[in-house]
């Protein structure tokens, strides 16, 4: 009995392994050495010598200057939060947390065209400045300023300051700060030897994370930053698909990877750092309720400003995808602003009649339909890694690992890698479009892992050994005992892929075709392009975009996994 029941865990361990690590070895790795080959291609040629300095270093010094900029930025703004929601009990709480989560789940495309619809020379702040003041010219110009770049980028990763710090600090025990006080301590020395030590930890893998987040950042960049400004990832994009110069892209694409690889293994061996060991404390216990003119005026203050920065541009987003400017004058010859549905009706009508013109409702419908054969790739490989993983085996130990590595991997130099090793059939860019899902699943895979595998890891072993020893095969026994434990958790890892999916915009700019755009390329395009109809279209799309992942982050925040007792 022992020996067959070893025979079904390593057997199958084997085989569900090598699924997913030929499907990264074929579309990660191979797109990754070929990023190398074509930077040493570069290195040893005469290529080399005909490169200006400045096409390396200043990209590179931009970037590390924003990243590092952003990142101060973002500690500043996000640790106010990070304190009120750690430390204090309050009415609204709960819809503070909500709103800290929107940024996470807004995809790029998203945020750009909020602050667009907010700040932007359409935006309301200018227009209503214009009604007020009767200007001709709007007199607010952040859009491609380096202060649209760094307001993004503080709106994205506020989320991740206030969810690592704020929930490590939350689980502080505080009984050793109030016998500290006890024993005569001031408040600051209670942070300098016992409150900042603990956080130490988490303080710098926040710190870690957000850099590399705003290291690798692509389209907050392209959209908001413009023409003057260029990282890495940015100049990767303009020499490979612009100037058509790929030993210099993948030269660039070498030099980010070495950051990102260093970054990230950094951020690795942090996390597995551990503070002192604490019972975690009962948040009614010390969470303090708001009281005194202080406390009330620094929970307005935080509040006031989070819904300004998070809120607004989305609100704006919307509004202004219902308001008709001057494509209201030039469609029917009506003067003066009004609401109207005709931005959304645009995105059926090709009115041009142009042979070339793809309507918007296509890109949509495109999104939708690469968004569902990733969900179909990366929650299969996804369920098998997780299987190998949660089953404790040397082939998981080993798997696991490896799985991570396309997160920290830019998506600019992913769709870079496909391009230069999927370009002859049947496997080419120009002909296969389902390389667009597949790149899309190389980021959403993990995700998939992340969410089953814990799942998996709580159900007990003596549920499919009796199933088993009471005759049934394994497709039953995984039919009537597994699924309907992992069912809510395969959900949930289905949304949250789909949900990638649909925001994905660095790898898509590689490989989707001109006739085949995605949300986010078309909102890109509109937003490029001059005229009221392409800015309306575009703020309608970005709508439709940001309700569809709302409504699937409140699916997954709904379908709460069942927890499941060892025997």
């Amino acid at each position: 009995m022992k020996q067959g029941l070893k025979y079904i865990r390593t057997v199958p361990a084997i085989l569900l392994w090598s699924l997913p690590f030929v499907f990264l070895l074929i579309f990660y790795f191979q797109p990754l050495l070929a990023n190398f080959r074509m930077a040493w291609q570069a290195t040893t040629s005469e290529v080399l010598a005909s490169i200006p300095l400045k096409v390396i270093t200043q990209p590179l010094f931009f970037t590390i200057w924003q990243a590092i900029l952003s990142t101060v930025l973002t500690i500043v703004v996000g640790f106010p939060p990070a304190y009120l929601l750690a430390k204090y009990r309050f009415v609204g709480k709960s819809f503070i947390r909500l709103l800290t989560t929107i940024p996470f789940i807004m995809p790029t495309v998203v945020v750009a065209a909020g602050f667009n619809a907010l700040l932007g020379p359409r935006g309301w702040f200018n227009l209503l400045l214009q009604t007020i003041f009767s200007l001709d010219k709007p007199p607010i110009q952040i859009i491609n300023t380096l202060g649209a770049i760094l307001l993004a980028h503080v709106f994205y990763n506020s989320t991740v300051f206030i969810r690592v710090v704020g929930g490590a600090w939350s689980q502080l025990d505080p009984k050793i700060g109030f016998a500290a006080r006890t024993l005569g301590a001031s408040p600051v020395r209670v942070w300098q030897k016992i409150t900042f030590p603990l956080l130490k930890p988490a303080l710098l893998s926040a710190i870690l994370l957000i850099f590399l987040f705003n290291f690798t950042s692509f389209a907050v960049i392209l959209l908001l930053g413009g023409p003057k400004f260029s990282t890495l990832e940015v100049e990767i994009y303009i020499q490979a698909l612009h100037m058509l110069n790929l030993p210099i892209a993948g030269l660039l694409s070498a030099i980010q990877l070495l950051f990102t690889l260093v970054l990230t293994i950094l951020y690795t061996r942090l996390i597995k750092t551990k503070s002192v060991a604490l019972t975690p404390r009962d948040p009614e216990e010390v969470a303090k309720p708001i009281t005194g003119w202080k406390q009330r005026s620094f929970l307005m203050g935080t509040m006031s400003y989070l819904i300004i920065l998070f809120a607004a541009p989305l609100f704006s987003l919307v509004l202004r995808s219902f308001l008709l400017t001057d494509f209201s004058r030039n469609l029917d010859g009506s003067t003066g602003n009004r609401f109207s549905l005709v931005y959304y009706q645009e995105l059926f009508l090709n009115r041009r009649e142009s042979l070339f013109y793809v309507p918007p409702i296509d890109a949509i419908l495109n999104s939708l339909y690469f968004g569902l054969i990733t969900v179909g790739i990366a929650l299969f490989l996804g369920f098998l890694a997780a299987s190998v993983i949660s089953s404790r085996s040397r082939w998981g130990k080993l798997l696991d690992p490896i799985l991570m590595l396309p997160l920290g991997t830019s998506a600019v130099t992913l769709g870079l890698g496909f391009i230069l090793v999927f370009n002859r059939p049947p496997l080419d860019v120009r002909s296969f479009p389902l390389l667009v899902p597949i790149a899309h699943s190389l980021v959403a895979m993990p995700f998939v892992v992340r969410i089953l595998q814990p799942v998996m890891a709580t159900i007990p072993r003596e549920l499919k050994y009796s199933a088993m020893v009471l005759g049934a095969s394994p497709w039953r026994t995984f039919w009537q005992v597994e699924f309907p434990i992992l069912f809510r958790a395969i959900i949930s890892a289905a949304l949250f892929a789909f949900t990638i999916s649909l925001g994905e915009f660095g790898a898509t700019t590689f490989l989707a075709r001109p006739e085949q755009p995605t949300i986010p390329i078309a909102i890109y395009r509109y937003l490029s392009q001059p005229g009221g109809l392409n800015y309306g279209q575009a703020m309608a799309m970005s709508t439709i975009l940001m309700i569809i992942c709302a409504l699937s982050i409140i699916l997954i925040e709904r379908l709460k996994l069942p927890k499941i007792k060892e025997f």
